[in-house]
């Protein structure tokens, strides 16, 4: 059977140039995922673009994997020259606007962290679960990561050295719960690891009153601290996967209150302790600028942590422009 996935447009010229690449390298992780052996190709139909590929017809379960696609606009299965529309869950838990109203200069594109976080699955014991799963975004910033996450029925965790970014995330959000009549509630405390209390914000909420009550619920949980502790804070409740925006200048804000550390320091001071806050067989996506972190640099340093790294096509596919001084590329992972 032939299938046909429109990529939907994206208001970023940019990003937009560069989403025929990498949708085409997601949709294959995906169906490499679910052993689906099928060459997906970038057609153009009626001047709209899509990924097509054929294979035996998908099972329910299938199809609802590859709907989770994070680009994709439209899916149909193609006959005689003909598309004929596919009704697919895409698997929303909150409102797509979560992740998206929240504006501020450098927020990576909430597509684009919807693939990491896609890409992470892929390779984790959680693929396919039934149950909502945790993200750890160890550097969260303002949380896009944690919003795209909750908007789509996973908990998640984010640690930052920020306390503005986490004032304007937690401020954002309760706002944003409040206006969308949400029920919820808000646990706030310290946590105290090598003798340095790290505050800890909890949310839990739920997309209804009934399923609250029921206790149907997730949670987002933010974290005011180095991102080298997050192994200790979360060792009695480690997280499925893992995923990482670098910054991307040439040095990374400072991690020991002293003095600031290039990536390479900064990563192997704080890989075994990213290690640490994730089950086993977790995956993990991390994108970086390729342009101040080789991509060689980064596989070395994640190997020598203990992370499987994926280095075979279509996991090596994902290499794009996004400016003059920032080429974007994603490692993908597993933790063994």
């Amino acid at each position: 059977m032939n299938y046909c996935f429109q990529l939907l447009p994206h208001a970023n010229i940019r990003y937009q140039e560069s989403l025929n690449l990498l949708g085409t390298a997601e949709l294959s992780c995906i169906l490499k995922a679910l052993h689906i052996e099928s060459e997906v190709q970038l057609r153009t139909i009626g001047g709209a673009p899509f990924l097509c590929f054929e294979a035996p017809e998908l099972t329910d379960a299938q199809l609802a994997q590859c709907a989770r696609h994070s680009a994709v606009y439209l899916i149909c299965t193609e006959e005689n020259g003909l598309l004929h529309p596919l009704d697919c869950p895409r698997g929303d838990y909150l409102p797509r606007d979560l992740a998206e109203v929240l504006k501020y200069k450098g927020k990576t594109s909430a597509v684009f962290t919807h693939m990491m976080i896609n890409l992470a699955l892929t390779v984790s014991k959680s693929f396919g679960a039934g149950k909502p799963i945790t993200v750890l975004d160890p550097l969260c910033g303002r949380g896009t990561t944690l919003f795209v996450a909750l908007q789509k029925g996973m908990n998640s965790v984010g640690i930052d050295m920020d306390r503005r970014d986490l004032k304007e995330a937690a401020d954002y959000l309760s706002r944003y719960l409040q206006y969308h009549r949400l029920k919820h509630k808000l646990e706030q405390g310290a946590r105290t690891v090598k003798s340095q209390s790290i505050p800890d914000a909890l949310y839990t909420l739920a997309d209804s009153k009934q399923a609250f009550q029921a206790g149907d619920t997730r949670s987002l949980r933010l974290l005011l601290g180095d991102t080298g502790a997050i192994g200790a804070l979360l060792k009695k409740t480690p997280a499925d996967i893992l995923v990482a925006d670098l910054p991307y200048g040439v040095q990374h804000a400072p991690q020991d209150g002293r003095r600031p550390e290039n990536f390479p320091g900064m990563l192997r001071r704080v890989l075994p302790s990213w290690k640490d806050a994730l089950k086993s067989d977790a995956g993990v996506a991390i994108s970086f600028n390729s342009l101040t972190l080789p991509r060689k640099t980064l596989v070395e340093l994640l190997e020598a942590a203990g992370f499987q790294v994926m280095t075979e096509t279509p996991y090596s596919n994902f290499e794009h422009f996004v400016e003059q001084a920032v080429t974007r590329d994603v490692v993908v992972a597993r933790k063994v």
